[in-house]
Protein backbone atom coordinates (compact mmCIF):
# COMPACT_ATOMS: atom_id res chain seq x y z
CA UNK A 1 0.00 0.00 0.00
CA UNK A 2 1.35 3.19 -1.05
CA UNK A 3 1.29 5.75 1.63
CA UNK A 4 -1.84 8.28 0.98
CA UNK A 5 -5.25 8.84 2.64
CA UNK A 6 -6.68 5.66 4.48
CA UNK A 7 -9.89 3.75 4.01
CA UNK A 8 -10.15 3.17 7.12
CA UNK A 9 -11.92 4.85 10.44
CA UNK A 10 -10.88 4.70 14.20
CA UNK A 11 -12.86 4.34 17.12
CA UNK A 12 -12.43 3.86 20.74
CA UNK A 13 -14.55 0.60 22.16
CA UNK A 14 -14.70 0.66 26.29
CA UNK A 15 -16.54 -2.45 26.45
CA UNK A 16 -16.86 -5.98 29.25
CA UNK A 17 -18.08 -9.38 28.78
CA UNK A 18 -20.14 -11.43 31.12
CA UNK A 19 -20.99 -15.08 31.17
CA UNK A 20 -24.88 -16.31 32.04
CA UNK A 21 -26.58 -19.26 31.67
CA UNK A 22 -29.80 -19.59 29.01
CA UNK A 23 -32.21 -18.97 32.02
CA UNK A 24 -30.43 -15.74 33.44
CA UNK A 25 -32.86 -12.98 32.86
CA UNK A 26 -32.46 -9.78 31.66
CA UNK A 27 -30.93 -7.19 33.98
CA UNK A 28 -33.08 -3.57 34.93
CA UNK A 29 -31.41 -0.48 34.34
CA UNK A 30 -34.41 1.01 36.25
CA UNK A 31 -33.24 3.80 39.32
CA UNK A 32 -29.67 4.79 37.81
CA UNK A 33 -29.64 8.67 38.35
CA UNK A 34 -27.75 8.52 34.94
CA UNK A 35 -30.32 6.40 32.89
CA UNK A 36 -33.56 8.33 31.31
CA UNK A 37 -34.60 6.41 28.98
CA UNK A 38 -34.28 2.67 27.70
CA UNK A 39 -34.31 1.69 24.20
CA UNK A 40 -34.09 -2.10 22.32
CA UNK A 41 -33.31 -2.11 19.13
CA UNK A 42 -34.77 -5.12 16.93
CA UNK A 43 -32.82 -8.44 17.04
CA UNK A 44 -30.11 -8.61 14.37
CA UNK A 45 -27.90 -11.50 13.38
CA UNK A 46 -24.05 -11.11 12.44
CA UNK A 47 -22.28 -13.51 10.82
CA UNK A 48 -18.41 -13.27 11.02
CA UNK A 49 -15.05 -14.60 9.65
CA UNK A 50 -12.07 -14.19 12.05
CA UNK A 51 -8.60 -13.94 10.13
CA UNK A 52 -5.15 -15.10 11.86
CA UNK A 53 -2.03 -16.35 11.22
CA UNK A 54 -1.14 -20.15 10.89
CA UNK A 55 0.09 -19.53 14.25
CA UNK A 56 -2.24 -17.37 15.36
CA UNK A 57 0.53 -14.52 15.72
CA UNK A 58 -2.61 -12.33 16.41
CA UNK A 59 -4.20 -13.90 18.53
CA UNK A 60 -0.78 -14.13 20.62
CA UNK A 61 -1.02 -10.33 20.76
CA UNK A 62 -4.58 -10.30 21.68
CA UNK A 63 -5.63 -8.77 18.52
CA UNK A 64 -8.36 -9.68 16.25
CA UNK A 65 -9.09 -9.12 12.86
CA UNK A 66 -12.55 -10.34 10.82
CA UNK A 67 -15.24 -9.37 8.36
CA UNK A 68 -18.56 -9.07 9.23
CA UNK A 69 -21.97 -8.85 7.69
CA UNK A 70 -24.93 -7.71 9.69
CA UNK A 71 -25.95 -5.09 12.07
CA UNK A 72 -24.86 -1.24 11.48
CA UNK A 73 -21.33 -1.47 11.52
CA UNK A 74 -20.93 -4.32 8.83
CA UNK A 75 -17.55 -4.35 7.67
CA UNK A 76 -14.06 -5.80 8.26
CA UNK A 77 -12.91 -4.69 11.98
CA UNK A 78 -9.36 -4.72 13.21
CA UNK A 79 -9.07 -4.46 17.31
CA UNK A 80 -6.31 -3.89 19.52
CA UNK A 81 -5.34 -4.12 23.07
CA UNK A 82 -5.65 -0.20 24.15
CA UNK A 83 -5.76 -0.48 28.30
CA UNK A 84 -8.39 -2.05 30.79
CA UNK A 85 -11.54 -2.53 29.36
CA UNK A 86 -10.62 -0.40 26.02
CA UNK A 87 -9.31 -1.32 22.43
CA UNK A 88 -9.12 0.48 19.63
CA UNK A 89 -11.15 -0.94 16.58
CA UNK A 90 -10.43 0.20 13.02
CA UNK A 91 -12.91 -0.23 10.33
CA UNK A 92 -12.76 -0.34 6.39
CA UNK A 93 -15.93 -1.24 4.09
CA UNK A 94 -16.84 -4.75 2.97
CA UNK A 95 -15.77 -4.54 -0.34
CA UNK A 96 -16.32 -7.81 -2.71
CA UNK A 97 -13.71 -9.89 -1.72
CA UNK A 98 -14.15 -12.40 1.19
CA UNK A 99 -11.35 -13.61 2.02
CA UNK A 100 -8.60 -11.22 1.22
CA UNK A 101 -8.02 -8.94 4.01
CA UNK A 102 -7.66 -5.28 2.85
CA UNK A 103 -4.29 -3.73 2.83
CA UNK A 104 -5.02 -0.81 4.74
CA UNK A 105 -5.79 -2.75 7.40
CA UNK A 106 -3.09 -5.90 6.44
CA UNK A 107 -0.54 -2.89 7.05
CA UNK A 108 -1.44 -1.83 10.58
CA UNK A 109 -0.79 -4.96 11.68
CA UNK A 110 2.16 -5.85 9.33
CA UNK A 111 4.53 -6.02 11.94
CA UNK A 112 3.19 -8.81 13.42
CA UNK A 113 2.06 -10.73 10.24
CA UNK A 114 4.74 -10.34 7.99
CA UNK A 115 4.99 -12.06 4.86
CA UNK A 116 3.16 -14.80 7.00
CA UNK A 117 -0.23 -16.13 5.28
CA UNK A 118 -3.73 -14.63 6.83
CA UNK A 119 -6.73 -16.53 6.31
CA UNK A 120 -9.63 -17.62 7.73
CA UNK A 121 -9.64 -19.50 11.14
CA UNK A 122 -13.13 -19.06 12.66
CA UNK A 123 -16.73 -18.21 11.73
CA UNK A 124 -18.99 -17.05 14.70
CA UNK A 125 -22.88 -15.92 14.33
CA UNK A 126 -24.68 -14.05 16.96
CA UNK A 127 -28.43 -13.63 17.25
CA UNK A 128 -27.73 -10.50 19.51
CA UNK A 129 -30.56 -8.01 20.79
CA UNK A 130 -29.53 -4.97 21.96
CA UNK A 131 -30.91 -2.14 24.39
CA UNK A 132 -29.45 1.48 24.50
CA UNK A 133 -29.21 3.30 27.61
CA UNK A 134 -30.08 7.37 27.64
CA UNK A 135 -29.06 10.16 29.49
CA UNK A 136 -31.95 12.97 30.19
CA UNK A 137 -30.58 15.14 27.13
CA UNK A 138 -31.13 12.03 24.94
CA UNK A 139 -27.30 10.87 24.79
CA UNK A 140 -27.17 7.61 23.73
CA UNK A 141 -24.21 6.56 27.33
CA UNK A 142 -24.13 2.55 26.77
CA UNK A 143 -25.03 -0.28 24.83
CA UNK A 144 -26.56 -3.94 26.19
CA UNK A 145 -26.06 -6.16 24.63
CA UNK A 146 -27.49 -10.19 24.78
CA UNK A 147 -26.13 -12.22 22.64
CA UNK A 148 -26.68 -16.20 21.50
CA UNK A 149 -23.68 -17.26 19.88
CA UNK A 150 -22.78 -20.54 17.48
CA UNK A 151 -19.13 -20.06 16.64
CA UNK A 152 -16.52 -23.05 15.26
CA UNK A 153 -13.01 -22.89 14.19
CA UNK A 154 -12.30 -24.03 10.60
CA UNK A 155 -12.65 -27.21 10.16
CA UNK A 156 -13.67 -27.56 14.33
CA UNK A 157 -16.24 -28.59 16.30
CA UNK A 158 -19.31 -26.07 16.72
CA UNK A 159 -20.16 -24.58 20.25
CA UNK A 160 -23.05 -22.55 21.35
CA UNK A 161 -23.36 -19.98 24.58
CA UNK A 162 -25.02 -16.79 25.77
CA UNK A 163 -22.99 -13.79 26.83
CA UNK A 164 -23.73 -10.08 27.47
CA UNK A 165 -21.62 -7.39 26.30
CA UNK A 166 -22.13 -4.00 27.63
CA UNK A 167 -19.88 -0.93 26.08
CA UNK A 168 -20.21 2.88 26.67
CA UNK A 169 -20.99 4.81 23.60
CA UNK A 170 -20.41 8.27 24.82
CA UNK A 171 -16.76 10.07 25.68
CA UNK A 172 -18.33 12.52 28.47
CA UNK A 173 -19.77 9.57 30.78
CA UNK A 174 -20.03 9.69 34.60
CA UNK A 175 -16.45 7.44 35.88
CA UNK A 176 -18.17 5.38 37.49
CA UNK A 177 -20.98 4.56 35.29
CA UNK A 178 -19.57 1.31 33.45
CA UNK A 179 -19.09 -0.09 37.08
CA UNK A 180 -22.53 1.08 38.14
CA UNK A 181 -24.28 -0.93 35.25
CA UNK A 182 -21.79 -3.84 35.70
CA UNK A 183 -23.44 -4.16 39.17
CA UNK A 184 -26.84 -4.17 37.61
CA UNK A 185 -25.72 -7.07 35.39
CA UNK A 186 -24.15 -8.44 38.38
CA UNK A 187 -27.15 -8.70 40.00
CA UNK A 188 -29.16 -10.62 37.13
CA UNK A 189 -26.82 -13.33 37.47
CA UNK A 190 -24.07 -12.73 35.27
CA UNK A 191 -20.34 -13.29 36.07
CA UNK A 192 -17.55 -11.71 34.18
CA UNK A 193 -16.50 -13.65 31.08
CA UNK A 194 -13.29 -15.76 31.17
CA UNK A 195 -12.42 -14.83 27.62
CA UNK A 196 -11.20 -11.40 26.31
CA UNK A 197 -13.07 -12.12 22.95
CA UNK A 198 -15.38 -14.31 21.60
CA UNK A 199 -12.48 -15.62 19.00
CA UNK A 200 -10.45 -16.14 22.19
CA UNK A 201 -12.99 -18.54 23.47
CA UNK A 202 -13.44 -20.38 20.43
CA UNK A 203 -9.73 -20.85 19.71
CA UNK A 204 -9.33 -21.33 23.51
CA UNK A 205 -6.03 -18.84 23.38
CA UNK A 206 -7.37 -17.73 26.54
CA UNK A 207 -6.91 -20.61 28.40
CA UNK A 208 -3.12 -20.76 26.80
CA UNK A 209 -0.62 -19.35 30.06
CA UNK A 210 1.26 -17.07 28.31
CA UNK A 211 5.43 -17.95 28.09
CA UNK A 212 7.26 -17.42 31.56
CA UNK A 213 9.56 -14.17 31.00
CA UNK A 214 12.94 -14.85 30.81
CA UNK A 215 15.28 -14.82 34.46
CA UNK A 216 17.74 -13.42 33.06
CA UNK A 217 17.21 -9.00 33.37
CA UNK A 218 18.69 -8.36 30.16
CA UNK A 219 17.02 -10.65 28.30
CA UNK A 220 13.64 -9.79 30.37
CA UNK A 221 14.72 -5.87 29.31
CA UNK A 222 15.06 -7.00 25.25
CA UNK A 223 11.58 -9.14 24.90
CA UNK A 224 9.77 -6.16 26.67
CA UNK A 225 11.15 -3.75 24.05
CA UNK A 226 10.46 -5.59 21.32
CA UNK A 227 6.90 -5.86 22.02
CA UNK A 228 6.89 -2.24 22.49
CA UNK A 229 8.90 -1.87 18.82
CA UNK A 230 5.60 -3.88 17.57
CA UNK A 231 3.19 -1.02 18.79
CA UNK A 232 5.36 2.11 17.92
CA UNK A 233 5.33 0.23 14.61
CA UNK A 234 1.65 0.57 14.54
CA UNK A 235 1.62 4.12 15.49
CA UNK A 236 4.47 4.91 13.07
CA UNK A 237 2.12 3.66 10.49
CA UNK A 238 -0.64 5.64 11.39
CA UNK A 239 1.87 9.06 11.58
CA UNK A 240 0.85 9.47 15.66
CA UNK A 241 2.68 12.35 17.23
CA UNK A 242 6.08 11.15 18.29
CA UNK A 243 5.41 7.62 17.15
CA UNK A 244 9.12 7.97 15.07
CA UNK A 245 10.45 9.02 17.84
CA UNK A 246 9.92 6.76 20.24
CA UNK A 247 10.41 3.90 17.68
CA UNK A 248 13.65 4.81 17.17
CA UNK A 249 14.56 5.07 20.72
CA UNK A 250 12.80 1.95 21.35
CA UNK A 251 15.56 0.25 18.32
CA UNK A 252 18.51 2.29 19.88
CA UNK A 253 17.38 0.61 23.46
CA UNK A 254 17.54 -3.15 22.01
CA UNK A 255 20.76 -2.55 20.39
CA UNK A 256 22.25 -0.88 23.48
CA UNK A 257 21.11 -3.94 25.29
CA UNK A 258 22.39 -6.38 22.84
CA UNK A 259 25.91 -4.84 22.32
CA UNK A 260 26.56 -4.74 26.32
CA UNK A 261 25.24 -8.82 26.60
CA UNK A 262 26.96 -9.61 23.20
CA UNK A 263 28.01 -13.39 24.55
CA UNK A 264 24.82 -13.76 26.05
CA UNK A 265 23.26 -13.68 22.99
CA UNK A 266 25.67 -15.48 20.85
CA UNK A 267 26.68 -11.89 18.81
CA UNK A 268 30.18 -10.57 17.85
CA UNK A 269 31.05 -6.98 17.34
CA UNK A 270 29.72 -7.07 13.65
CA UNK A 271 26.79 -8.94 14.08
CA UNK A 272 24.26 -8.89 11.70
CA UNK A 273 21.27 -7.94 14.06
CA UNK A 274 23.66 -5.10 15.51
CA UNK A 275 23.63 -3.70 11.86
CA UNK A 276 20.50 -4.20 11.09
CA UNK A 277 19.52 -2.77 14.07
CA UNK A 278 21.54 0.16 13.33
CA UNK A 279 20.32 0.72 9.99
CA UNK A 280 16.97 0.92 10.90
CA UNK A 281 17.02 3.85 13.52
CA UNK A 282 19.08 5.49 10.88
CA UNK A 283 16.07 5.30 8.42
CA UNK A 284 13.81 6.28 11.07
CA UNK A 285 16.42 9.23 11.74
CA UNK A 286 15.69 11.10 8.72
CA UNK A 287 12.22 11.70 9.47
CA UNK A 288 12.89 12.17 13.26
CA UNK A 289 15.65 14.77 13.04
CA UNK A 290 13.84 16.87 10.70
CA UNK A 291 10.95 16.80 13.29
CA UNK A 292 13.30 18.11 15.39
CA UNK A 293 14.01 20.75 13.77
CA UNK A 294 10.44 21.86 12.73
CA UNK A 295 9.84 22.24 16.50
CA UNK A 296 12.70 23.55 18.02
CA UNK A 297 12.40 25.97 14.91
CA UNK A 298 8.92 26.72 15.88
CA UNK A 299 9.43 27.32 19.09
CA UNK A 300 12.43 29.63 18.72
CA UNK A 301 10.88 31.73 16.33
CA UNK A 302 7.43 31.88 18.33
CA UNK A 303 9.13 33.86 21.17
CA UNK A 304 11.09 35.79 19.33
CA UNK A 305 10.27 39.58 18.99
CA UNK A 306 7.79 39.84 16.09
CA UNK A 307 10.06 42.76 14.80
CA UNK A 308 13.57 40.28 14.83
CA UNK A 309 11.81 37.58 12.48
CA UNK A 310 12.81 38.83 9.37
CA UNK A 311 12.20 37.41 5.81
CA UNK A 312 10.49 34.14 4.84
CA UNK A 313 12.50 32.16 7.68
CA UNK A 314 9.61 29.94 9.02
CA UNK A 315 9.16 28.96 5.50
CA UNK A 316 12.44 28.35 4.95
CA UNK A 317 13.36 26.13 8.52
CA UNK A 318 9.67 25.10 9.59
CA UNK A 319 8.05 24.50 6.59
CA UNK A 320 11.24 23.03 5.24
CA UNK A 321 11.78 20.45 8.12
CA UNK A 322 8.05 19.32 8.06
CA UNK A 323 8.44 18.37 4.09
CA UNK A 324 11.65 16.29 4.64
CA UNK A 325 10.14 14.84 8.13
CA UNK A 326 6.82 13.97 5.51
CA UNK A 327 9.00 12.32 3.12
CA UNK A 328 11.43 10.88 5.70
CA UNK A 329 8.93 9.39 7.38
CA UNK A 330 7.23 7.82 3.90
CA UNK A 331 10.80 6.61 3.55
CA UNK A 332 10.48 4.89 7.24
CA UNK A 333 6.79 3.45 5.84
CA UNK A 334 8.98 1.91 2.92
CA UNK A 335 11.85 0.26 5.08
CA UNK A 336 8.79 -1.30 7.49
CA UNK A 337 7.39 -3.63 4.69
CA UNK A 338 10.51 -4.94 3.80
CA UNK A 339 11.60 -8.33 3.74
CA UNK A 340 15.04 -6.94 5.09
CA UNK A 341 12.48 -5.54 8.15
CA UNK A 342 10.37 -8.77 9.06
CA UNK A 343 14.11 -10.98 9.12
CA UNK A 344 14.88 -8.23 11.51
CA UNK A 345 11.81 -8.92 13.70
CA UNK A 346 12.12 -13.07 13.25
CA UNK A 347 15.78 -12.98 14.46
CA UNK A 348 15.02 -10.90 17.69
CA UNK A 349 12.10 -12.99 18.68
CA UNK A 350 14.40 -16.06 18.19
CA UNK A 351 17.25 -14.14 20.23
CA UNK A 352 15.01 -14.01 23.35
CA UNK A 353 13.41 -17.27 22.53
CA UNK A 354 16.90 -18.85 22.51
CA UNK A 355 18.23 -20.37 25.90
CA UNK A 356 21.26 -18.35 27.02
CA UNK A 357 24.95 -19.98 26.55
CA UNK A 358 26.39 -20.82 29.64
CA UNK A 359 28.46 -18.21 30.60
CA UNK A 360 32.44 -19.31 30.17
CA UNK A 361 34.90 -20.19 34.19
CA UNK A 362 34.96 -16.39 35.51
CA UNK A 363 33.18 -14.90 32.71
CA UNK A 364 30.34 -12.87 34.06
CA UNK A 365 27.17 -14.38 32.48
CA UNK A 366 25.44 -11.01 31.23
CA UNK A 367 25.70 -7.37 30.79
CA UNK A 368 26.50 -4.99 34.38
CA UNK A 369 27.05 -1.38 35.09
CA UNK A 370 30.71 -1.74 35.43
CA UNK A 371 31.71 -2.45 31.91
CA UNK A 372 29.17 0.03 30.83
CA UNK A 373 30.67 2.56 33.05
CA UNK A 374 33.83 2.04 32.06
CA UNK A 375 33.14 2.99 28.52
CA UNK A 376 31.92 6.36 30.12
CA UNK A 377 34.85 7.14 31.39
CA UNK A 378 37.18 6.38 28.52
CA UNK A 379 34.96 8.57 26.23
CA UNK A 380 35.18 11.39 28.95
CA UNK A 381 38.86 11.37 29.21
CA UNK A 382 39.20 11.02 25.94
CA UNK A 383 37.14 14.14 25.76
CA UNK A 384 39.00 15.56 28.26
CA UNK A 385 42.69 15.48 25.92
CA UNK A 386 40.91 16.59 23.14
CA UNK A 387 39.89 19.96 24.76
CA UNK A 388 43.01 20.63 26.37
CA UNK A 389 44.65 20.01 23.04
CA UNK A 390 42.57 22.33 21.39
CA UNK A 391 41.43 20.62 18.80
CA UNK A 392 39.09 22.27 16.21
CA UNK A 393 35.06 21.93 16.67
CA UNK A 394 34.25 18.74 14.82
CA UNK A 395 36.86 17.18 16.81
CA UNK A 396 35.19 18.19 20.21
CA UNK A 397 32.04 17.91 19.21
CA UNK A 398 32.64 13.95 18.19
CA UNK A 399 33.95 13.42 21.20
CA UNK A 400 31.19 14.92 23.38
CA UNK A 401 28.66 13.14 21.23
CA UNK A 402 30.59 9.77 21.96
CA UNK A 403 30.02 10.13 25.96
CA UNK A 404 26.95 10.38 25.01
CA UNK A 405 26.09 7.52 23.25
CA UNK A 406 28.44 5.75 26.62
CA UNK A 407 25.82 7.29 28.53
CA UNK A 408 22.95 5.85 27.01
CA UNK A 409 24.05 2.15 26.70
CA UNK A 410 24.60 2.70 30.55
CA UNK A 411 21.32 3.73 31.60
CA UNK A 412 20.07 1.32 29.21
CA UNK A 413 21.83 -1.63 31.43
CA UNK A 414 21.57 0.39 34.30
CA UNK A 415 17.68 0.44 34.09
CA UNK A 416 17.70 -3.18 32.96
CA UNK A 417 19.49 -4.08 36.00
CA UNK A 418 17.87 -2.35 38.85
CA UNK A 419 20.05 0.30 39.14
CA UNK A 420 17.84 2.88 39.08
CA UNK A 421 20.00 5.81 40.54
CA UNK A 422 22.70 5.03 38.13
CA UNK A 423 20.88 5.06 35.07
CA UNK A 424 18.79 8.51 36.13
CA UNK A 425 22.22 9.72 36.29
CA UNK A 426 23.28 8.50 33.19
CA UNK A 427 19.93 10.12 31.54
CA UNK A 428 20.79 13.14 32.66
CA UNK A 429 23.68 13.26 30.47
CA UNK A 430 22.58 11.26 26.97
CA UNK A 431 19.69 14.99 27.59
CA UNK A 432 22.23 17.05 28.30
CA UNK A 433 24.54 15.81 25.51
CA UNK A 434 21.48 15.38 23.39
CA UNK A 435 20.66 18.97 23.71
CA UNK A 436 24.00 19.58 22.21
CA UNK A 437 24.07 17.64 19.35
CA UNK A 438 20.90 18.99 18.77
CA UNK A 439 22.43 22.75 18.83
CA UNK A 440 25.42 21.01 16.32
CA UNK A 441 23.12 20.00 14.24
CA UNK A 442 21.14 22.93 13.86
CA UNK A 443 24.03 25.32 13.74
CA UNK A 444 24.96 23.59 10.22
CA UNK A 445 21.59 23.40 9.27
CA UNK A 446 21.62 27.11 9.95
CA UNK A 447 24.24 27.91 8.17
CA UNK A 448 23.29 26.55 4.82
CA UNK A 449 19.76 27.83 4.97
CA UNK A 450 21.35 31.03 5.94
CA UNK A 451 23.46 30.82 2.45
CA UNK A 452 20.83 29.83 0.59
CA UNK A 453 18.55 32.99 2.04
CA UNK A 454 21.61 35.11 1.22
CA UNK A 455 21.79 34.00 -2.63
CA UNK A 456 18.11 34.53 -3.19
CA UNK A 457 18.34 37.91 -1.95
CA UNK A 458 16.44 37.39 1.26
CA UNK A 459 17.43 39.10 4.36
CA UNK A 460 19.59 36.68 6.94
CA UNK A 461 19.28 38.61 10.17
CA UNK A 462 16.79 35.99 12.01
CA UNK A 463 19.51 33.00 10.88
CA UNK A 464 22.28 35.13 12.79
CA UNK A 465 20.18 35.29 15.79
CA UNK A 466 19.15 31.57 15.81
CA UNK A 467 22.59 30.67 15.49
CA UNK A 468 23.78 32.34 18.38
CA UNK A 469 21.22 30.78 20.66
CA UNK A 470 22.17 27.58 19.12
CA UNK A 471 25.76 28.05 20.65
CA UNK A 472 24.94 29.79 23.59
CA UNK A 473 22.99 26.09 24.35
CA UNK A 474 25.71 24.45 23.37
CA UNK A 475 28.05 26.32 25.52
CA UNK A 476 25.63 25.92 28.74
CA UNK A 477 25.48 21.66 27.77
CA UNK A 478 29.62 21.51 27.64
CA UNK A 479 29.81 23.48 31.16
CA UNK A 480 27.20 21.44 32.89
CA UNK A 481 28.60 17.91 31.61
CA UNK A 482 31.59 17.91 34.60
CA UNK A 483 28.94 18.00 37.28
CA UNK A 484 26.96 15.07 35.74
CA UNK A 485 29.89 13.12 35.11
CA UNK A 486 30.85 13.10 38.81
CA UNK A 487 27.33 12.57 40.03
CA UNK A 488 27.21 9.42 37.93
CA UNK A 489 30.46 8.57 39.39
CA UNK A 490 29.59 8.67 42.66
CA UNK A 491 26.15 7.02 42.10
CA UNK A 492 28.23 4.08 40.49
CA UNK A 493 30.28 4.07 43.72
CA UNK A 494 27.18 3.37 45.66
CA UNK A 495 25.49 0.75 43.54
CA UNK A 496 28.58 -1.54 44.80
Amino acid sequence: MAPGKSKTARYTEIERKFAVTEDTVSPSFEGLSAVAEVARTETQRLDAVYFDTPDRDLAAHRITLRRRTGGSDAGWHLKLPAGADTRTEIRAPLGTATDTVPEDLRDVVLAIVRDRPVSPVARISTRRSVQVLHGSDGTALAEFCDDRVTASAIDGDEQSWREWELELLAADVPDDLMDRLANRLADAGAEPAGHASKLAKVLGTDTVAPPAPPADPIHRAIAEQIEELLVWDRAVRADAYDSVHQMRVTTRKIRSLLQESKQAFGLNDDGWVLDELRALAAVLGVARDAEVLAERYQSALDEMDPELVRGPVRQRLVEGANRRYTAGWRRSLLAMRSQRYFRLLDALEELVRAEPPEPADGEKPTANIDSAYKRVRKAAKAAAKVTADEADATEKDEALHRIRKGAKRLRYTAAATGADKVSERAKNIQSLLGDHQDSVVSKAHLSTQADAAHAAGEDTFTYGLLYQQEHDTAQQSRAMLQDALKKLDKAVRKAH
